[in-house]
């Protein structure tokens, strides 16, 4: 069975641009602190990553899809000169309306990143989804991952009280994520859904 982590770029790999702002120009990527080596050690502990991010400033027309794709290119050599890998990158470029299945919450995306790999859907239980908004954690819930919020993004801690969906675990960054990861496939190697750092989940 593969390992498989799925993660949110903005605010997770790269510096969050701020409440309705978007990365725009590869000068304006910056990698937080420790995001790379997070990234190494999910490829050297034979993880297939995937990122799976909301940019709907495309369609919005505030940046265009070749932007998207120069900054995408950053990241990725990066990444590489880092010894990481990402399988595939699926963006949602469209807007918060157009009713598409690949805009978290809904998990088109990361349906679709199964059926790359060739792995049946029901694997996704296996599965962790590394975000830092409630939407992250919303489709990492409703595809049966285990969810891990980072709190390096945009979001309030205080916030998630009022969460209909609580994460599985809460942390610092990506980096101390991956040591959750770590400790659990290492001691928990068929965890049950549900455990958080605060109690357990509830469902939509």
């Amino acid at each position: 069975m593969k390992k498989i982590v799925f993660l949110d770029r903005d605010g997770v790999i790269n510096e969050f641009p701020g409440d309705g702002k978007y990365v725009t120009r590869v000068k304006d990527f910056h990698f937080l602190p420790g995001a790379l080596e997070a990234i190494r050690r999910l490829t050297r502990d034979g993880y297939t990553l995937f990122v799976i991010s909301n940019q709907a400033g495309v369609d919005k027309g505030i940046y265009s899809r070749s932007k998207l794709d120069q900054i995408t290119r950053h990241m990725m050599r990066h990444v590489q000169r880092a010894d990481g890998r990402i399988r595939k990158i699926f963006y949602c470029t469209h807007r918060s309306d157009a009713g598409c299945d690949c805009r978290k919450p809904r998990i088109g995306s990361l349906v679709a990143a199964m059926k790359l790999i060739k792995r049946p859907v029901k694997e996704l239980s296996r599965t962790f989804f590394i975000g830092d908004t409630k939407s992250d954690i919303e489709a990492g819930f409703r595809a049966g991952c285990r969810t891990i919020f980072v709190l390096s993004g945009h979001e309030d801690r205080r916030r998630l009280k009022k969460w209909a969906v609580y994460p599985d675990f809460i942390t610092k960054n990506l980096l101390e994520a991956v040591q959750i990861i770590e400790h659990e496939n290492s001691h928990h190697p068929r965890f049950r859904r549900g455990r958080t750092h605060q109690g357990r989940g509830s469902r939509l």
